[in-house]
């Protein structure tokens, strides 16, 4: 197979080396495989770009000067390996993988994925069994969220409902076994899609500028009859949300704004209105448990205000 990887990075160069480590180590212990590496760098204040050309030649690297986002730095990566534009290019790669920058590959993870696209044609596209960093269970996929799923999220009760199917969770025991399952959508962490499935539903719609993008781009891959499998015999660690984390406040607004799209272009207009009660009143609640918190000494004043500005911001979406 010829692949093509996607690695939109932004200020994390350390985990970036990690990844591309594993990922060339990966590639060279992998029979038959063909691979392109491209590296967008979102504007990086870590000389993450150095890194990458320095240590990392063979890397199609593309500082892009500004932080496009997840979805505008993938389509600047995907456009860079011959997507998106007309005539089609002969060379393009026989499937490309989003990869974050802050994952680490396990050995045979690529020959287990790209194993399962050749020997299933009709599979849309597959990801990976997720770890974090101490090795504990993370959720590689999950069903399209609905009303319950929101609902949830906001007002958090008994620690038994996360991993159920009311929270949009697939059953662990299927991350256990050998066999590929079918899901919804996978993270975007490390997702494997085949070429001519972009040729038929676009590139990411990067009108989602952070979060919700890898959703709203497995809809239209499974609405265009494509299925989208996990394989649990292909393990990669994900240190998770490195990124984002250098802006938790803004990464807030964000997440609902980015949902919000996603409720506006797939829910009906009754659920459309039930959402935004539901997030109306999620954001009064947690503004509530931040005022608290701040009471008991968890926040400082910085973090409440921070925090309650967040809030204010997604009230002024709905």
């Amino acid at each position: 197979m010829n692949l093509g990887v996607v690695i939109v990075s932004y200020n994390v160069r350390d985990l970036l080396h990690v990844c591309l480590t594993s990922l060339y180590y990966d590639i060279a212990h992998t029979l038959e495989l063909r691979a392109t590496v491209v590296v967008v760098d979102n504007n990086s204040l870590d000389d993450s770009a150095d890194m990458v050309a320095e240590v990392f030649p063979q890397v199609e690297l593309i500082a892009t000067g500004e932080n496009l986002g997840f979805a505008g730095g993938t389509n600047r990566g995907l456009s860079a390996l011959g997507f998106g534009t007309k005539p089609l290019q002969a060379t393009r790669p026989d499937a490309i993988l989003l990869l974050n920058p802050d994952t680490e590959l396990h050995t045979g993870a690529l020959a287990t994925l790209t194993r399962f696209m050749a020997d299933t044609p009709r599979a849309g596209g597959c990801g990976a069994r997720l770890t974090y960093s101490d090795g504990s269970f993370q959720h590689s996929a999950f069903r399209f969220p609905g009303l319950t799923q929101l609902f949830l999220d906001l007002y958090p009760l008994h620690h038994w409902l996360i991993d159920t199917p009311f929270n949009g969770r697939y059953p662990r025991r299927l991350y256990s076994g050998t066999e590929p399952f079918s899901v919804d959508f996978l993270l975007g962490a490390a997702l494997m899609v085949r070429s001519e499935v972009i040729d038929t539903v676009g590139l990411l719609d990067e009108s989602y500028f952070m979060y919700a993008e890898e959703m709203d781009w497995c809809r239209r891959i499974q609405d265009a009859g494509w299925p989208l499998y996990c394989i649990p015999t292909a393990h990669i660690t994900h240190y998770e949300g490195q990124s984002a984390r250098q802006f938790r406040s803004l990464m807030t607004v964000a997440l609902w704004r980015s949902r919000l799209r996603y409720y506006e272009t797939y829910y009906p207009s009754w659920k459309r209105r039930a959402a935004r009660m539901l997030i109306s009143q999620g954001m009064k609640s947690q503004a509530k448990r931040a005022r608290s918190a701040y009471t008991h000494g968890q926040y400082d004043a910085d973090e409440l205000q921070n925090r309650l500005a967040a809030y204010r911001q997604v009230r002024d979406l709905l």
